[in-house]
């Protein structure tokens, strides 16, 4: 038997195949496009903004201090330690990363982005100081690419300031490049036409090569440097403690508070590109100063830079937004911000899906409840979301009390679990909830499906014995392979653990959730299943998780399913099951007493929001759903008005057996009406005429096959039901019979 993950993989190239026809309407006149709007500003301020100069000299200063300092530490023999096992002899506070990657190789010195010293990220030209741990990470590296598009994000923010006299605040990476946000003069907007001359700028900067230097600074030194901005002065005051340092690194003109490492100079950037730009505010508070939000992507590559604009391109044709209007799948409206109007051919798949998780409940001894959607703010105070999520839910008033739309299902799930005396002979207890749950999210933060106020999720919580927690975690796992497996996506595991400061919970408790989580992983893992990887200080305040990412067919990361170890929830709901150990004595001598233990609870969700998976699936697709999902699965077209009553049968017929079956019975031509079944994304078009009303048959063309456009392959009507009913109940991905 081929192995699952041959398989997914199959079902992984066969969802690539699917590409996106890019038909032009005939006569459609070619637009050319228009001049790029030129500005009247300079491409450069000069003079120069004066914070820059003042800021260059106290930079330097204190670097010729630094450098003083580390000239007198004394030099001692080092070890470092490479992942091959290779052990390469290195001085102290003079041999660095860049020297051991040069020692092996100038093309491994060249590809390096960064390096990780005992597991701490370490600028390339940075000196060891002392034995270590020594790995190389290349562009590929999650934490590579991050350091790199900080990088750039620095040679951005050189360009705007040199542009226009702006004061930064925040410029990280993303998942898809960088950006910066800045406070320009007089709250003057950018431009579309500032883009180029940033890129101008920041091309300037690279060509350079200007090396990024870093050095630790006191608060007392940090507040002078930056007395002439707010926002610097802002995290200076609230992020360092007085009498401590931190540090802030130059390239070029630019210094600017951060914590690194970076790329060894800016030459190391091959490939810069500004994207676009919009507007922010100051820490995301709408009741803040306004800013400006510039966005760009950059790669060590020219040709990877081509393969990411490409991608971008097909993306946007993939755009779940683009695809949900021309099909007419779901919108959005004003008086409801961030909730979805789902039409009839959306709901369709809404509700497919949502089946398709009943069947696999029921198979796997899961009981479906239902809850209410709002509850008394005494809830979230005893389960911790009041104190910890507040600002993220609806809340208002009812006569006297405090109420709050649900955010989530697990505080009522506890409250199912408590209502009456629990047996161990009742665990593991399986509970799935569909209920609509509702988030404030911020309205500048809603995009699409992808980020809603109002949605429902594929919520469980498991409640169960500690002893029976691997055995769940693992039949988990097997849930997550059968429904990403059956939709063509492969996944990636992280376990995230503790946050540093917002829990709930001892830490001898929490240590003991993440060891199970994790060896459930490597068992997990030690069968040839996907890899997993530590992601610290991300776990919910709850409780560790383990976070999965889908990657679909652009090869673009999603996270949507997690599973989550709660031992925290049963203990401030004060859970409890009978152990079924035999009852003792009451120390009164009165009756006796039974043995209780706390469950342990599972929190679990695969699809994650409903809304949020079926525009990941949109996109992934390319509109193009596989049968058993599709909500336009066959068109019927009559060759000639005498064949309608026989398109009206098989419509019936079919419809009978559960099948989206639509006829065009319209006054159009039949190419006309065949087109129109084609844009529409139909899998199957039925053309019938004389000649399969006498023979009671049907002439198909599938959509994913070219060759049966022309003339479509003729099918017994009672053989295609057949074939068609079984399409759809193996719910094969590719469409075909």
């Amino acid at each position: 038997m081929e192995s699952t993950a041959e398989k997914v993989q199959e079902v992984v190239d066969k969802v690539k195949n699917v590409a996106i026809a890019n038909n032009k309407p005939k006569g459609e006149k070619k637009v050319k496009k228009a001049k790029e709007a030129s500005s009247d500003r300079p491409l450069e301020l000069s003079p120069s903004p004066e914070y820059i100069e003042s800021r260059i000299q106290l930079f330097e200063k204190l670097k010729a201090e630094y450098d003083a300092e580390v000239a007198a530490k004394p030099r001692e023999d080092i070890t470092i330690s490479l992942p091959d096992g290779n052990v390469r002899l290195g001085k102290s506070w003079e041999t660095s990363p860049a020297d051991i990657a040069r020692g092996i190789s100038k093309s491994l010195f060249e590809k390096t982005v960064i390096a990780l010293v005992d597991g701490q990220l370490w600028d390339l030209e940075r000196p060891l100081e002392g034995s270590c741990r020594l790995e190389l990470l290349d562009f590929n590296h999650p934490e590579g690419k991050k350091v790199f598009w900080h990088s750039s994000a620095h040679v951005l923010g050189e360009s705007c300031e040199k542009r226009f006299g702006c004061h930064l605040t925040y410029g990280p990476p993303t998942d898809e490049g960088f950006f910066y946000d800045m406070a320009i003069p007089d709250g003057e907007p950018v431009k579309a036409e500032d883009l180029k001359p940033l890129e101008t700028l920041a091309q300037k900067a690279i060509k350079e090569k200007q090396k990024f230097e870093r050095l630790e600074v006191s608060k007392e030194n940090l507040l002078e440097m930056f007395k002439y901005s707010k926002y610097k002065q802002h995290f200076i005051e609230t992020k360092v403690p007085d009498g401590e340092k931190t540090t802030v690194y130059r390239n070029g003109p630019l210094i600017d508070l951060c914590v690194g490492p970076h790329v060894p100079h800016t030459g190391r950037i091959t490939a810069f590109k500004v994207m676009k730009n919009s507007a922010s505010y100051w820490q995301g508070d709408a009741n803040s100063d306004s800013l400006q939000r510039i966005y760009g992507v950059s790669f060590p590559d020219k040709k990877l830079m081509t393969e990411h604009l490409a991608m971008l391109e097909e993306a946007a044709k993939r755009d779940h937004r683009k695809i949900g209007k021309e099909q007419e799948l779901f919108f959005f409206h004003e008086l409801s911000p961030g909730s979805c109007f789902f039409l009839p051919h959306g709901a369709r798949i809404y509700n497919v899906l949502m089946e398709f998780l009943r069947e696999e409940y029921w198979a796997r001894g899961y009981e479906e409840v239902m809850t209410p959607n709002m509850y008394n703010t005494k809830l979230w105070e005893t389960s911790g979301h009041w104190q910890n999520y507040q600002e993220n839910m609806f809340a208002f008033d009812v006569e006297k009390d405090k109420f709050g739309l649900k955010p989530m299902n697990c505080p009522g799930h506890c409250l199912l679990f408590a209502h009456r005396e629990r047996s161990y002979r009742e665990l593991p207890w399986r509970v799935a909830d569909f209920g609509v749950l509702h988030r404030n999210e911020f309205s500048g933060a809603l995009t699409g499906l992808t980020r809603v106020r109002r949605f429902q999720q594929d919520d469980s919580h498991i409640f169960c014995t500690e002893e029976q927690v691997k055995s769940e975690i693992h039949g988990l796992f097997d849930f997550l392979k059968k429904v990403y497996g059956l939709l063509g996506f492969t996944f990636k595991l992280k376990l995230s653990t503790r946050p540093e400061e917002k829990y709930v919970g001892d830490i001898e408790t929490w240590n003991k959730a993440e060891a199970q989580l994790q060896e459930a992983l490597e068992e997990f893992t030690a069968k040839g299943n996907s890899q997993w990887e530590l992601n610290p200080g991300d776990g919910a305040f709850y409780g560790p998780k383990i976070d999965i990412t889908i990657s679909d067919a652009l090869k673009r990361d999603h996270q949507c399913a997690t599973i989550q170890l709660d031992f925290q929830l049963p203990q401030r709901f004060k859970l409890e099951y009978q152990t079924g150990e035999a009852p003792k004595k009451a120390e009164d001598g009165a009756g006796e007493e039974h043995h209780y233990k706390r469950p342990v609870m599972i929190h679990r969700a695969i699809y994650g929001s409903f809304e949020r998976f079926i525009g990941i699936l949109t996109e992934h697709f390319a509109g193009k759903w596989p049968f058993w999902l599709s909500p336009r699965q066959i068109m019927i077209i009559p060759v000639m008005v005498g064949a309608s009553d026989y398109c009206l049968e098989v419509q019936k017929m079919f419809r009978a057996k559960g099948m989206h079956v639509d006829v065009d019975l319209s006054g159009n031509t039949m190419n006309k009406k065949i087109r129109a079944a084609q844009l529409q994304q139909y899998n199957y078009i039925f053309v019938l005429g004389a000649q399969e009303k006498e023979s009671r048959a049907i002439n198909m063309r599938n959509r994913d096959d070219p060759s049966s456009q022309q003339r479509g392959e003729v099918v017994p009507l009672d053989e295609a039901l057949e074939k068609f009913c079984k399409l759809k109940s193996e719910r094969r991905l590719e469409n075909k019979l």
